[in-house]
This record gives C-alpha cells, structure tokens and sequence, in this order.
C-alpha cells in the first residue's frame, strides 16, 4: 500500500476535495498544512503551480511521485484506492460527473470573488454568477439527498466545500444564494451531515475562514 501525504491549507477548498475522497474510502493519509502567504522553499520546489493540494505518493523502493490537481488527485483515488466507487460504473454518466466536478470549480471561482469583493457593484456581479449557476443545478440534480441520487459520489465531494463556504458566511451575514432552490437546500443539508465532508476541515474552520475575509476587508462582512 502505497503511503500518502495530503499537502494542504487550512481552508482551501480544493484541498478539502480530497480529503472527503480519502475518508469515504477509508484511506489513512498524513496532512501537512503550508502557509500560502509565506510558502515554504520545498513546497515551491515540487508544486508545478505553486498550489495546494498536492498529494505526495510513496511507494517501495520508489522515490516519493507528487500529483497536483485536485480533480487529478480524485481521479487517481478513483483509480488506486479501495473502498466503495465514487465514480459511475457507466463512461458516459462517469463523463458527465467529470464535467459538474469542472463546473463545481467555476462555481468556486465566482464565490471566492463574491466573498472577496471589495465593493458592493463587485460583490453584486459575482452574486448574480452564482444564482445563475446555482439555478442550473437546481434544474439538474436528482431528487437526492446527493448530486445523482443516493449514492454519493465524487461531484459531492466537490461541492461540499461551496456549501461549506455558504454556511461559513452565513453565520454572520445572510447571503441569499440558495433561496428559492429547495433542491440545493436539501443537498446542502445532506453534505452538511456526511461525516466525511464534516471532518475535511479543522474544527476552528469557521474563524479561520471568516478571519481571512476580514483581513481582506470583504464586502460581504461588512454588510452583516
């Protein structure tokens, strides 16, 4: 079995991708957290793009292979660890989960400029982003409680972390993203519960999120 080291931050949502991945497999994995304001000269030395998660693999009597890319990192999960499939057995269903889990990147991009926005205009646009993206999956998801259904899957993984950002800002500061999506509520509601996506995270996840918008003084905190 090989030995894996999840190289992370506290509160990149990426990095919590994977770490849902490893625990619904039930597979024991080492975490190194990295400051990303201030990155180390060993992480530079072996991250291609200067980000988290990377996930380094070490097996016998080979030198220790680093895999970079949170989808890239799930995919390889899927395709070497035990422990129940998160992909659909069908190449054409397994084609479209690959191409939500994209989506849910998108998606991912939009919140952190919604809750980095430094403006109310900016804050504005990227809210609209969001609600026309989060409509399309109302549209699309299964009746549940996961993305396709009551298995869960690798798309659930991948946006447990954009609710999880959600109900972070929504403890001080209503956003309104999924009103009226009763479908993404009940979604939302079930990832919330899953043990796995509640363990991704450091138990101060909270504050240390909320304290990272606050240094960039977001428009978001502001309005609560």
């Amino acid at each position: 079995m090989s030995k894996l080291t999840l190289i992370s931050s506290p509160t990149c949502p990426y990095v919590q991708r994977a770490v849902i991945a490893l625990k619904e497999k039930r597979v024991e994995f080492d975490v190194i957290y990295i400051d990303l304001k201030n990155k180390p000269d060993w992480f530079l030395a072996i991250s291609p793009l200067g980000k988290v998660p990377l996930l380094r693999v070490e097996r016998d009597g080979e030198p220790p292979a680093i895999i970079f890319e949170s989808a890239v990192i799930l995919e390889y999960l899927e395709e070497t660890m035990p422990g129940e499939k998160l992909h659909p057995a069908d190449p054409l269903l397994r084609a479209q989960h690959r191409g939500w889990i994209e989506f849910a990147s998108n998606v991912l991009g939009d919140l952190h400029r919604f809750s980095s926005a430094l403006d109310a205009q900016a804050m504005a646009g990227a809210r609209e982003a969001l609600l026309a993206k989060f409509r399309r999956l109302e549209s699309t998801i299964a009746e549940g409680p996961f993305f396709a259904g009551a298995h869960f899957s690798l798309v659930d993984a991948a946006f447990g972390p954009v609710f999880r950002q959600i109900d972070a800002i929504e403890t001080i500061a209503p956003t309104g993203l999924l009103d009226g999506l009763p479908g993404l509520e009940h979604w939302r509601r079930a990832l919330a519960d899953r043990e796995s996506v509640r363990s991704a995270v450091p138990q101060n996840y909270v504050e240390l999120y909320l304290d990272r918008l606050r240094q960039m003084h977001s428009e978001v905190l502001k309005a609560a």
